[in-house]
């Protein structure tokens, strides 16, 4: 059954296509058929032309094929040195997208030690400047620690039998032990 309706199908795009194709050969006039020969005649004969050389007074065919050598061989010599710098720059390309991948690798590195650098220089200035401030805070405490000492030592000075010289007095008087340290005259000394 279905074979049959295959047949039937078949059939029927067979006959319209004999049909038409026997109607437009036999309605078309002959000098149509004449001109489009001379047309496609005329197309084949400029696509052989294009591919000759024009014909010069006095070269013959070896001569020709003589130049045509020549310069096939001239491109031929040309290619290969084309062909040779092509396969040069590809190397000299992949080569320096390796060094780009190298240097980038580098690049990045070195960034993150800069911004370590960076992180640490700010820390390190940062403690820098609080250590100055507590120093510099310190600084009159310390003054006054040592004029302690000072004062202590001068007291043991004379409890020992040491003079204090006027100088010393007003020395002690204005807290400026260190003058009357050095004006201190020893209980063996004149």
């Amino acid at each position: 059954m279905q074979t049959r309706k295959k047949k039937i199908s078949l059939v029927m795009l067979l006959v319209p296509t004999f049909l038409f194709s026997g109607c437009s050969s036999t309605q078309r006039p002959a000098d149509l058929a004449v001109e489009s020969f001379t047309v496609e005649r005329q197309q084949n004969d400029s696509i052989a032309k294009r591919f000759q050389e024009p014909t010069s007074e006095g070269t013959t065919v070896v001569e020709s094929a003589m130049k045509l050598s020549e310069e096939y061989t001239r491109l031929t010599k040309e290619a290969a040195i084309l062909r040779q710098q092509n396969e040069e720059f590809v190397t000299k390309n992949h080569q320096l997208n390796e060094q780009v991948v190298s240097l980038e690798d580098q690049l990045q590195q070195a960034q993150k030690e800069l911004a370590q650098a960076n992180s640490l220089l700010i820390e390190m200035r940062l403690e820098l400047n609080n250590w100055k401030a507590d120093i510099l805070g310190f600084r009159e405490e310390m003054r006054q620690a040592e004029t302690a000492q000072l004062e202590t030592l001068l007291r043991i000075l004379k409890v020992l039998g040491g003079q204090v010289t006027t100088e010393s007095a007003r020395a002690e008087n204005t807290s400026t032990v260190g003058s009357a340290v050095a004006s201190w005259t020893g209980p063996n000394q004149p």
